[in-house]
């Protein structure tokens, strides 16, 4: 249960979790620490934004949005409250216990392996808009959700979710292990999402040792410096292309803090990245 204590960590006085059932309150942007999902999760966005980065895909969720998200998948959120309004959101985690406890006494048969999309919209479905006006008032008032009400509520999502969309059996009973796949492939697409390198061999289907051996045939380089200048270099790029600010990019490129991507950034490029579009502007006016 590492990954509630993870949660429980990160949880101030204005969130509450409750079993599996997270009530988000956050008044101020904020960037969620977990990148690896790993467990399934719905969320319904009550109100703010919440930008989400999972795999190739970008999404903002406005207020009514609601989202699955599959387990094992690499993700980035942000939470984005409108000025007067903090961003709210309702978060129930499916986890492989409640999943499998699910399955056995529903009597669900082994799935073949989901090869969907990662992230299900399901805005439009009715059903799960009433399932979610009946759990807002236990944003405010959260004492009155006990674990035997949030497990009646977990079941009550499961079953919504398994009429809302045809691939939704294979997508939560598929609980398989990653499988081997093309590391070049999943590296490139993924390179700026911040987690260890064991995250990436075990998403990659392989041991950490295979992982690195594998690498190293392909970038001829170690995984930490490959993706640390591969980052910094998408960095550049969006400075100099996009126009954007260092303090804009640095999270979005993967790392944790400015103060370390600014102090890597002059390391490799011998500059401050505030000082990137003015050097650029300067070379190319000559």
């Amino acid at each position: 249960m590492s990954y509630y204590f993870k949660l429980i960590q990160m949880i101030n006085s204005a969130n509450q979790l409750i079993q599996n059932i997270l009530f988000s309150c956050e008044k101020q942007k904020s960037h969620v620490a977990e990148q690896v999902v790993p467990e399934h999760v719905l969320v319904y966005v009550v109100s703010g934004n919440v930008e989400f980065l999972i795999e190739d895909e970008h999404l903002v969720a406005e207020p009514g949005s609601i989202i699955l998200i599959r387990r094992n998948r690499l993700t980035k959120a942000t939470k984005i409250p409108d000025p007067d309004v903090p961003c709210k959101s309702i978060n129930i985690f499916l986890t492989q216990e409640i999943i499998r406890t699910y399955a056995l006494q529903n009597s669900v048969g082994t799935q073949e392996r989901y090869a969907g999309k990662p992230l299900i919209l399901l805005n439009r479905n009715k059903f799960l808009k009433g399932y979610f006006d009946s759990l807002i008032p236990y944003l405010h008032h959260s004492v009155g959700l006990n674990s035997k009400m949030a497990k009646l509520k977990t079941d009550e999502a499961i079953e919504l979710l398994l009429t809302a969309h045809h691939s939704m059996e294979s997508f939560l009973f598929d609980l398989s292990e990653p499988h081997r796949i093309d590391l070049e492939k999943f590296i490139s697409a993924n390179f700026m999402f911040n987690v260890p390198i064991s995250e990436f061999a075990r998403l990659t289907g392989r041991s950490l040792s295979t992982f690195k051996r594998d690498f190293k045939n392909i970038y001829h380089d170690t995984p930490e410096k490959w993706l640390r200048e591969r980052r910094l270099n998408e960095a550049r790029r969006l400075i100099v292309h996009e126009g954007k600010k260092p303090s804009e990019v640095y999270y979005q490129v993967g790392f944790e803090n400015f103060s370390h991507f600014s102090a890597a950034y002059k390391q490799l490029f011998g500059h401050n990245a505030s000082d990137t579009q003015s050097l650029e502007k300067a070379i190319i006016s000559k």
